[in-house]
């Protein structure tokens, strides 16, 4: 990765630090962007083992956080090559006992926050000739997971900006796609079992990222989970079609769901596609 420049929110510490510096080994130029001192530690770090990087402390909830982000690349170093996500805030509680206010938070951070720097970062690689965008998200965004309902459904959004900004960016030589990783960090450490403390380490992750920033790669729009050295793909899947009666009552609805899951899984790679098909099976 000589020669090629990067940005990493969330750089200061747990997943971000990690692939800060794994980056910034294999020859890439970081901008390490954390909104407190740890982004300076980890410059350090770099610097020392005799990397290149600098430090950048936007907080990415601020509105014109992007823009600067990018602007510290693009006059340090003199170029944008790939941006990774990583900053993210967590905010646990029960649904039913959180509030509006803690929601936005959350949102603000995790998808305000990433998509106002994806959004800068996009706009510069698309006027020059290309770049790779990594958004971290997670499966509890896929999936979902109880005491977490801010942070599940702000993932669950990233991943959704994600898909669509690889859509939009294909054609551009602008490849995104969405890292979901399980890694013992500052934010999951509480509720990670003890034997698996040790081996799902953030450094693990890191070879992933570094695989979908490479500038030689093609993948696109793909949702990835990744943790102690290995992956798995995954994606949105819808079943087989089935039609239902005029009137139904719950009963019915669970048979027809079993049916449908007995069927053909599809993936698509628009809604519109997703959306054309079944409209053509309903017309059969």
């Amino acid at each position: 990765m000589n020669g090629s420049v990067g940005i990493v929110t969330g750089g200061g510490k747990g997943l971000g630090r990690a692939f800060a510096l794994h980056l910034a080994a294999r020859g890439a130029a970081v901008v390490v962007s954390n909104r407190n001192d740890s982004a300076g530690r980890v410059v350090a770090e770099i610097e020392k083992a005799g990397g290149r990087a600098c430090a950048e402390y936007s907080d990415v909830s601020d509105p014109d956080a992007g823009e600067r982000i990018v602007r510290t690349a693009l006059d340090t170093f003199g170029r944008l090559d790939f941006l990774v996500t990583s900053a993210a805030v967590s905010g646990p509680a029960m649904f039913h006992r959180s509030s509006v206010a803690a929601l936005r938070d959350v949102l603000a951070v995790n998808v305000l926050g990433t998509a106002g720097v994806a959004m800068a970062a996009s706009a510069h690689m698309r006027a020059n000739g290309g770049g790779r965008i990594v958004l971290v998200a997670s499966t509890a965004g896929l999936h979902g997971e109880t005491t977490v309902s801010a942070y599940a459904a702000s993932k669950g959004a990233v991943i959704a900006l994600g898909r669509t900004i690889a859509r939009e960016g294909g054609p551009r030589n602008v490849y995104t796609n969405v890292l979901l990783p399980y890694a013992t960090t500052q934010m999951t450490e509480a509720n990670m079992d003890d034997h698996f403390r040790d081996v799902m380490t953030a450094e693990s992750v890191a070879p992933v990222v570094a695989a979908l920033v490479d500038p030689a790669g093609r993948v696109n729009g793909e949702v990835i989970v990744a943790a102690n050295g290995a992956l798995r793909a995954t994606g949105a899947v819808e079943w087989g079609t089935v039609h239902h009666p005029s009137t139904m009552d719950g009963a019915e609805l669970e048979r027809l769901l079993a049916d449908s899951r007995g069927g053909k899984p599809h993936e698509y790679r628009t809604a519109h596609d997703a959306f054309v098909e079944f409209a053509q099976e309903g017309l059969r």
